[in-house]
């Protein structure tokens, strides 16, 4: 019976990183999908980072399959494909839902536009009618939109909203909305309980023994078939593209409104203990290009997670300052 290797601190810190990463993965999409159904809307995430993103994830469980790699790790991809299926199924949904209230939306305002003249020439006195609305654009500056970036992004519901009951609505989302302080405290507790989980879990799994440490000698012998490095390859590449459209998308709308910090926080929290997790068990230079293209995947994507970060500063905070 071969020795147990001796769990030295680079082991442990290993366990832990990838316990944490994989505790990250598993609560990653729960935010949107929460962020999505309280606005009853989709708009602020991007359809074309989703569905990137799922090729990603796609490509990622095929080269795990075809490496054979371990079970949790194929099962975590498995998860992944059919948690991107509810996020975009749900977008597709309140797409569709918001576009055919719109459409009736208009089709009545076009209806009372068109009986509008009949009924002042029916002998209503023009000059004691009032005067008729005219019609806004969307990109019309109003009182409800005025300081407010990607305000324009309003659900059907606040649509409907009349102007006897504007101080009370305004008075329940100012109660019911976040601001900024509340915001980040609730994100920050819900990152140490992720990380708290993950470590608790490693902490299980080793005295268990379900998780024990792997000689890099034994992953260094197996031999990885080229077409499971193609698809890692891929799979890097889609991650590190599928947050293009997203950025772009947020700085032409000066806004990320509709988007969960939280769900990025997480993503950069998976990112960064996945790679750490590789790294801590260790930097030899045939394991390191091994790993490559999850490396890339992980660490390389943080930079792209920078980048909406500042832009929640920048455009996204306006409106959590605004009910403060």
């Amino acid at each position: 019976m071969a020795e147990p290797i001796p769990l030295t601190w680079n082991e442990a810190l290993s366990g832990v990183t990838g316990s944490i990463s994989l505790a990250a993965w598993i609560f990653l999409l729960v935010p949107q999908l929460l962020e999505n159904y309280k606005q009853g809307s989709a708009d602020g995430i991007s359809l074309t980072f989703l569905f990137i993103w799922f090729i990603g994830d796609a490509t990622n469980l095929a080269g795990a399959a075809w490496a054979g790699l371990v079970p949790t790790v194929i099962a975590l991809a498995v998860y992944f494909c059919f948690a991107d299926f509810a996020l975009i199924g749900q977008c597709l949904y309140y797409n569709a839902l918001n576009k055919r209230q719109k459409e009736r939306e208009d089709a009545v305002l076009e209806a009372g536009n068109e009986q509008t003249p009949l009924l002042n020439n029916g002998g209503v006195n023009s000059a004691t009618a009032a005067p008729r609305a005219p019609r806004r654009s969307l990109t019309d500056v109003t009182d409800e939109n005025l300081g407010l970036p990607g305000s324009r992004r309003r659900s059907s519901a606040s649509r409907r909203r009349t102007t006897s009951d504007a101080p009370s609505t305004t008075l329940e989302r100012i109660l019911e909305e976040p601001t900024k302080t509340s915001a980040w405290i609730k994100n920050t507790i819900s990152i140490i309980l992720i990380c708290l989980a993950g470590t608790a879990g490693w902490a299980v799994a080793w005295k268990s023994g379900a998780w024990r440490p792997t000689p890099i000698e034994k992953e260094l012998a197996s031999d990885e078939p080229i077409g499971a490095e193609i698809l890692g390859y891929i799979s890097a590449v889609c991650y590190l593209g599928a947050r293009i459209p997203q950025i772009v998308k947020n700085q032409r709308e000066k806004s990320c409104e509709g988007l969960s910090l939280l769900f990025f926080l997480l993503s950069l929290l998976g990112n960064a203990s996945y790679g750490a997790g590789i790294l801590f068990h260790s930097v030899e230079k045939q394991y390191f290009l091994t790993n490559l293209p999850w490396l890339i995947g992980s660490l390389g994507t943080m930079a792209e997670d920078a980048i909406i970060f500042a832009q929640f500063s920048w455009f996204g905070d306006k409106k959590a300052s605004a009910v403060e």
